[in-house]
């Protein structure tokens, strides 16, 4: 009876799949189903694949040079990646792509210090270099909240040059972190726990006075100067959510989740109406992983109470969002052991057979697109809960089941799924013994 579901399960999907077969024509379809759609999220089954980078900067491109998008917001930190948005726009000294990339420094280095993103940053260069000046460049964002510290140093930075009183009040209130280091977790842990004082009361304080001198700040020097102040403001916003999620960490899973992707949905909301007030018809695309971008109420997250960016999203902005979600059945990954680890190439198993990626395998094309909108029998078909594989920064094989399978509803999870049968890990731009050490032969998959 299994085997019998599963049979019909992929012929429906087989006959809704568009094959991906390299030419510049595979994803009309997907750009068709955009349409006017202001803000399309693209995901990632993991954080170290080199087809998901490739084709998310390939689907970037067409969505950039077609649909008139101007911005990529991407899950990094708002100061690594705006580094890399004042080098794609012209506007630092960065003599390259590869320099542009050096702020990424936190573990994991290579999720953006990879030869995938080194090419389409390289990329967004030349075409911002082509742009007439009155138009849009596009720009490079990042939405995630880890960079308590840096964020802390360029607040500072920003207030020195507009405000040396400014950034003196600000210097006394920060200092309130200081006798953690920069430990955030020990942070975090003390004050979650009660034992030490939180900061919450000062973080809160001088957001507020950045936000009260807005107007100020915002015209001393025109055009650049809005820039600077929006880039200073999310930065103390960081910091105030930062010091949250930090106190949240050693109380509740959930909490601290939600308020994670609360805070990259507030950080997309303000860059688009931000850039909105310039260019009326601004159009983003978001950079993060499946389960971050895919609805979390058509996931088991949602029935534990987590929400997600790709729900925050669809609630928000309706029909002008489109979720697109990225799948692999086997291949290698590039991924550590533990938190902090050294980057290594591994061995992604074969997904399990009660999954959607099973499913995909046996449908027998190495490469597709399936879209949902406006395609009933395949959205029916793939509504009934299935086991769906979730690869982060750490892949541990084996404890495969547990650490890195959920329940989902894929076809309402995403509004159109791209399945690549086989992957191979991405390229980091440091080479680690550990992920040279993981190389498979070039032989690979035959051993021949």
């Amino acid at each position: 009876m299994v085997a019998q579901s599963r049979l019909l399960l992929t012929d429906v999907v087989r006959h809704a799949a568009k094959p991906l077969v390299g030419e510049i024509e595979d994803y009309d379809p997907l750009l068709k189903m955009i349409g006017d759609a202001r803000i399309v999220l693209i995901g990632e089954a993991s954080h170290g694949t080199h087809e998901f980078y490739r084709e998310r900067a390939q689907i970037t491109k067409r969505l950039i040079e077609e649909k008139g998008f101007t911005a990529v917001a991407v899950e990094a930190d708002w100061p690594d990646a705006y580094r890399v948005n004042q080098y794609v726009r012209g506007r630092n000294s960065d003599e390259d792509a590869v320099e542009s990339l050096q702020g990424f420094k936190r573990f994991p280095a290579w999720m953006w210090r990879n030869a995938d993103v080194l090419d389409f940053v390289g990329w967004l260069r030349s075409h911002n270099d082509e742009v007439p000046a009155e138009a849009a460049k596009v720009g490079f964002y990042g939405l995630d909240l880890y960079s308590l510290h840096s964020s802390v140093e360029a607040v500072l930075t920003y207030l020195d040059k507009v405000d040396p009183d400014g950034a003196q009040r600000a210097r006394a209130r920060y200092a309130c972190f200081d006798h953690f280091g920069k430990d955030e977790q020990a942070y975090g842990y003390a004050t979650g726990l009660g034992i030490s004082e939180s900061c919450e009361e000062e973080v809160v304080d001088q957001l507020l006075e950045i936000h009260r001198r807005a107007t100020e700040y915002a015209r001393l020097d025109g055009r650049v100067a809005m820039d600077d102040y929006f880039y200073a403001w999310q930065n103390a916003k960081l910091v105030r959510n930062a010091e949250r999620y930090y106190r949240s960490m050693f109380r509740s899973r959930v909490s601290s989740w939600n308020l994670r992707d609360s805070h990259m949905a507030e950080t997309l909301d303000s860059l688009l109406r931000f850039l909105s007030a310039q260019h009326p018809e601004t159009k983003i695309v978001v950079w993060e992983h499946n389960s971050h971008l895919g609805d979390a109420t058509a996931t088991a997250m949602g029935k534990e109470g987590e929400w997600n960016v790709g729900q925050l999203v669809r609630q928000r902005y309706g029909l002008e969002s489109v979720l697109v979600g990225l799948t692999t059945y086997r291949g290698t990954v590039t991924a550590a052991s533990q938190w902090d680890g050294p980057a290594e190439r591994k061995d992604v198993r074969p997904a399990l057979g009660d999954s959607y990626e099973a499913l995909f395998h046996f449908v027998g094309l190495p490469r597709f697109l399936l879209t949902f909108r406006n395609n009933s029998t395949a959205t029916a078909a793939l509504r009934e809960p299935k086991l769906e594989r979730a690869i982060g920064v750490i892949y541990r094989p084996e404890t495969e089941r547990y650490s890195h399978y959920f329940h989902a509803r894929l076809a309402d999870q995403f509004d159109a799924v791209i399945h690549f049968d086989e992957t191979r890990a991405v390229e980091p731009l440091e080479r680690t013994s550990e992920w040279e050490a993981g190389e498979v032969p070039e032989t690979f998959p035959t051993g021949m």
